[in-house]
């Protein structure tokens, strides 16, 4: 394993980390009045396009898994609306399990659709840049021991913080603090967020700390 490769995921990383607090800071200059409590919904809005643009540029700058062989165009625009096609059923998937756990089924829809979009943004998106539309490669990184490259045990570690930490996140609703950030989904929504950060930090630290125990080989 390559130290380069482990700085330049760690480098990217970052950037996405950066760009997460920057959503939180950066749109109160030009948005009236926006907070990421105060104005949840547009927050959720503004996250999820950041974060997406900065997933996608950085994968076409970056990438992780160029395929030797040369594509013809029109490939490549049917791999980007499959793309599309299973960003948005990822959105609709997310949305049911969200109801199924006990989100409101007709109440608050635009928010727990939001909500959706991020965590899609957070794991499905990721999925889709570094692996394309290919449910086998994906069913094979998370699986045991599945994962070819560092860029896909990254991508295990941030999906799973992700998901953890929308789940974590939905302990405080039920409590009797009445606290704003109980109000549905924004504790799920930060909860998912603070685990996808924590999960762009640990996994160049996890992946560089077992570096000799890591080999990837191909399949």
């Amino acid at each position: 394993m390559r130290e380069a490769e482990v700085g330049r995921l760690l480098a990217a990383n970052l950037l996405r980390a950066l760009a997460v607090v920057l959503t939180a800071v950066a749109p109160a200059f030009f948005l009236d009045g926006f907070s990421v409590l105060g104005t949840h919904l547009t927050w959720l809005c503004v996250c999820s396009v950041c974060v997406a643009t900065l997933n996608i540029i950085l994968h076409l700058v970056l990438r992780p898994n160029q395929s030797p062989k040369r594509r013809s165009f029109a490939h490549k625009i049917s791999r980007f609306l499959k793309c599309c096609i299973y960003f948005f059923m990822s959105c609709i998937l997310f949305h049911a399990i969200i109801v199924l756990y006990g989100a409101p089924l007709i109440e608050l829809v635009t928010e727990t659709f939001l909500f959706a979009v991020l965590l899609s943004t957070f794991t499905t998106l990721q999925c889709l840049c570094l692996l394309g539309p290919n449910i086998q490669a994906w069913i094979r990184v998370f699986s045991k021991n599945g994962a070819m490259s560092i860029w896909e045990s990254s991508l295990q570690i941030t999906s799973m913080c992700s998901i953890l930490g929308a789940w974590f996140g939905a302990f405080p609703i039920p409590l009797d603090w009445d606290r704003p950030w109980q109000v549905w989904p924004i504790s799920c929504s930060l909860g998912a967020t603070f685990g996808y950060m924590a999960g762009l930090i640990i996994a160049p630290l996890w992946i560089h700390w077992n570096r000799k125990q890591l080999t990837y080989k191909s399949r």
